[in-house]
């Protein structure tokens, strides 16, 4: 294991809350938090989306619509990655993140990229950049941090949240 992978790995239960706390936040952004079935510090994946999300194409869908729906779950998922990182250094441990994390959130993500929607380098390169612009702006953002470390005490204290309580947690903590 580099140590870029070792760096990305949860350091400890506090770590991987911040992380599922800036994912989620980040769905809210995007408004795709109506995705959202449920949130859970206990399952492998934390966010469970509902099934329309999964859904990667028919007979009776034209390509096109297929296609941008797969782009659409790519962004969303590219935003998931990077705000989980944002949040946990900004906000959690306080410090910046360094180039080589960037280098293998890029890495990762140009592979997904790729893979499940054949763009090209250029294409991934901007999405990832403007994707990573939008994230540094919410998470730089130290009027959200109190209300990330409330949500993330909510989020440890009841582990695992239905997409309504999500909903109803980030209005009350207006992050929604």
């Amino acid at each position: 294991m580099s140590n870029a992978t070792a760096k990305l790995k949860y350091k400890n239960e506090d770590d991987r809350c911040y992380g599922l706390a800036g994912m989620t936040i980040t769905l809210a952004a995007l408004d795709a938090i109506d995705r959202v079935v449920a949130i859970s510090l206990d399952d492998d994946f934390m966010v469970d989306f509902i099934n329309e999300y999964y859904f990667e194409g028919s007979p009776t869908v034209s390509a096109k619509t297929s296609w941008n729906h797969i782009l659409e779950n790519f962004h969303i998922t590219s935003a998931m990655m990077i705000s989980n990182l944002m949040s946990r250094r900004l906000i959690y441990e306080k410090k910046e993140i360094d180039r080589e994390m960037i280098d293998l959130l890029y890495e990762t993500i140009a592979e997904e990229g790729k893979l499940s929607c054949s763009l090209e380098e250029d294409e991934i390169r901007e999405l990832f950049e403007k994707t990573l612009s939008y994230s540094r702006r919410i998470f730089a953002n130290r009027r959200i941090y109190p209300m990330v470390d409330k949500f993330v005490k909510t989020i440890n204290e009841r582990r695992t949240l239905s997409g309504s309580e999500v909903r109803e947690e980030l209005h009350i903590l207006q992050l929604l």
